[in-house]
């Protein structure tokens, strides 16, 4: 089943409560679904369009060179990839333990929307929320992000690719995510059930 919109910036209509926010941006079918912190980290405050200005720069490139962007820059060109925050508000300082939990609903939705087969989540806030929410590894990982930096971990429903904060990266970690992306596509990474044999006829009904 494929979502029957070809918006890509906000495809969901997402309406938070605050005057200015930075909504996923991306393809609404995507396979891989990039996950970071709040605009005010990982970029896109004067954008409006995720992972995008300084901040993320060295993200871009990496994304890029894995074939997760077709081009990079303040309106990136996705190719089967969508880019979303936990909070998606543009503030001043940095969101209370509240006001995370205020805007989990909406990231949760368009997560559950997107239904993307690997999400890849960025630096220790996105990646513990990752772990702790959609799958059943929180307790057995560490969240190490030298560690973890370009290291699958697969659980029940979705395959996770954790991604070290950009602003910490050193001459290694470009090389060691897109490796790790080119791996990852090398597989066959899909998460998906088949249906079918619940179903008349013998055609396969694949659900992510």
């Amino acid at each position: 089943m494929e979502n029957v919109t070809d918006r890509t910036s906000n495809p969901f209509g997402m309406k938070p409560p605050c005057e200015r926010f930075v909504p996923g941006y991306g393809d609404a079918n995507a396979d891989f679904h990039v996950i970071g912190d709040y605009p005010g980290v990982h970029g896109g405050e004067s954008t409006g369009v995720p992972f995008t200005g300084e901040p993320s720069v060295r993200l871009q490139a990496a994304l890029a060179e894995g074939g997760l962007l077709e081009a990079t820059g303040d309106r990136p060109a996705v190719s089967k990839t969508f880019l979303s925050y936990l909070h998606m508000c543009v503030s001043e300082d940095v969101p209370s333990q509240s006001e995370y939990d205020d805007m989990e609903r909406f990231f949760d939705a368009e997560l559950r929307a997107i239904a993307a087969h690997v999400l890849l989540p960025v630096g220790a806030r996105a990646t513990r929320y990752v772990l702790e929410n959609y799958t059943a590894q929180a307790h057995k990982v560490t969240v190490d992000m030298e560690e973890l930096h370009g290291t699958e971990i697969r659980g029940s429903g979705f395959l996770v690719l954790p991604i070290a904060d950009p602003s910490d990266w050193d001459e290694t970690h470009h090389d060691r995510l897109v490796e790790a992306i080119d791996d990852l596509t090398s597989t066959d990474f899909r998460r998906e059930t088949d249906l079918g044999r619940f179903t008349a006829g013998s055609d396969p009904y694949l659900v992510r």
